[in-house]
């Protein structure tokens, strides 16, 4: 019987006919015995529109039916992608060169879209749509501490680094407008008095709304900077010469100076792309680019808010989202390694000041990226609301106090974060080698596991045994990072200075 309802389940999503919507109807008594329901977070499920007649069955034990389109739910699970990580993408491939590169690009992308499907396929059979409801379907009560910890670790790390981009750049885009040569301390050129700023007036009124949906818009537009970003990058790639003239009173630690045309200099070699690099910051590469295709968090979520949602259709946003991020990712990487090569800085945009501070476009690129990654902060600060609801107020109404209190108490810590981190590298490290390859790997495959019953899978079929292998990389990834970055620290190489300022 519970195979017979499985398999309705499944052709009802995929038919779209009057017959189908009929035995979802029958199907979704039955399923709304079986399974217990989702606890309520009624700040992120509420509906946009009243309900009109003739809409089709809710699918789903949280009762809601969503209203977000499939174009903005591809803008928002595109801009939970696309953030602070494509700024560092370019660092990683001089530190892994052009070809292991795009081949460790693509496997992660590959990788985080099959993440996906496992976690829709769990997701849908149990009819859930919140990751921390998984991890206590799959394990219990252990298993939604897990989740909702990782989750908010990592959407914690992923808005610092987002602040520390505000918090080193806008002061740089002031500084511009002012033409000012160097920094004169003033407090408005203070990057730890402007994030507190923009906190206050930009991101917290967003982040108050209700409805992740509303975001989509905001989103467009973040996405519609980074495409000038990138436009930008293409530019300067063919404007900026090597070798890369810089004043002689800069110096670079990892450089050997080659003094030429009156005090500016140049490496030797620098002006080569390399297909295959490895050296101590080699260790960085994959925690960056898991960093940067982590959008598991948010898709839960999207999912709920999705019009008309099976898992086809989301499945579609998230191939949508995570190709034209790649494609994004990858032009980036490309264009500003063969601007800089091996002297480009983990943070990309710190690079261009070596050429020019006063930039005219380049100013306007820092406007647009600081845009980009101000309108993300609000859609990573959902799934950590919704983590902490799950563990402290698990099946309470909404209420705009704990509402707004949450979102203020995230953001004071964030900002202190921000403040006393050191480097955006290390965030990128940190977060990367341990919260992404638990939920890109780990808790996706952990959760298939667990959840799809062995009379509809066996446990050695070969969908569970892949999903173990999934989880298996995961471990193995989060290991060898931790290693490969701890010994790094350790050893005080020269190059694990880079990207402070």
């Amino acid at each position: 019987m519970e195979m017979e309802r499985l398999s309705w389940e499944e052709e009802a999503e995929g038919a779209g006919n009057p017959d189908s919507e009929s035995m979802l109807t029958n199907e979704k008594l039955i399923f709304a015995d079986s399974y217990e329901p989702a606890e309520s977070t009624t700040a992120e499920c509420q509906e946009f529109l009243p309900h009109s007649s003739g809409k089709k069955p809710i699918q789903f034990s949280d009762q809601f039916e969503g209203k977000t389109s499939f174009g903005m739910s591809v803008f928002n699970l595109s801009n939970a992608i696309m953030g602070s990580g494509v700024l560092g993408l370019a660092y990683a491939m001089s530190n892994t060169g052009v070809v292991l590169f795009v081949v460790l690009l693509v496997c992660i992308a590959l990788l985080s879209a099959y993440s996906i499907h496992l976690l829709l396929k769990s997701a849908g059979f149990v009819g859930i749509r919140a990751y921390e409801q998984l991890g206590l379907k799959a394990f219990g009560q252990p298993g939604k501490v897990v989740a909702a910890v990782v989750i908010s670790l990592h959407n914690i790390g992923a808005m610092s680094s987002y602040l520390y981009i505000v918090k080193y750049e806008l002061p740089l885009v002031i500084q511009t407008f002012l033409q000012l040569q160097e920094n004169n301390g003033m407090w408005y050129l203070d990057g730890k008095i402007l994030i507190i700023g923009v906190s206050v007036v930009v991101i917290l009124p967003l982040a108050l709304m209700r409805q992740l949906g509303y975001l989509g818009y905001t989103s467009g537009f973040s996405l519609t900077c980074m495409v000038f970003f990138l436009i930008a990058i293409i530019y300067k790639k063919f404007q900026i010469l090597c070798p890369l003239p810089v004043s002689g009173n800069e110096t670079h630690p990892s450089m050997e100076m080659v003094y030429i045309n009156g005090g500016n200099y140049t490496t030797d070699g620098e002006c080569t792309a390399k297909l295959f690099t490895i050296n101590t910051q080699t260790a960085y590469t994959i925690p960056i680019l898991a960093f940067a295709f982590v959008c598991h968090p948010e898709v839960l979520p999207i999912y709920t808010e999705l019009r008309s949602p099976t898992k086809q259709r989301m499945q579609k946003v998230a191939n949508l989202s995570i190709m034209a991020m790649f494609v994004m990712y990858l032009t980036t990487a490309v264009f500003g390694y063969l601007t800089f090569y091996g002297t480009v800085e983990p943070e990309l945009l710190h690079t261009y000041n070596r050429v020019d501070p006063l930039d005219t476009l380049i100013l306007c690129v820092r406007l647009a990226v600081l845009l980009a990654v101000t309108l993300t902060v609000p859609v990573v600060l959902f799934p950590i609301r919704r983590a902490i609801q799950q563990l402290l107020f698990p099946g309470k109404a909404f209420h705009w106090a704990r509402h707004v209190v949450i979102a203020i108490v995230l953001l004071f810590c964030v900002n202190l974060l921000v403040i006393f981190v050191p480097n955006i590298r290390d965030i990128f490290g940190i977060i990367g080698a341990t919260t992404a390859p638990s939920l890109i790997f780990i808790l996706p495959g952990l959760f298939y596991i667990r959840i799809i019953p062995n009379d509809k899978e066996a446990l050695k079929s070969r969908a569970k045994v892949q999903a173990l292998c999934f989880a298996i990389i995961g471990f193995v990834f989060m290991i060898m990072s931790l290693t490969f970055i701890v010994v790094d620290w350790t050893s005080g190489s020269e190059g694990s200075q880079l990207g402070g300022h």
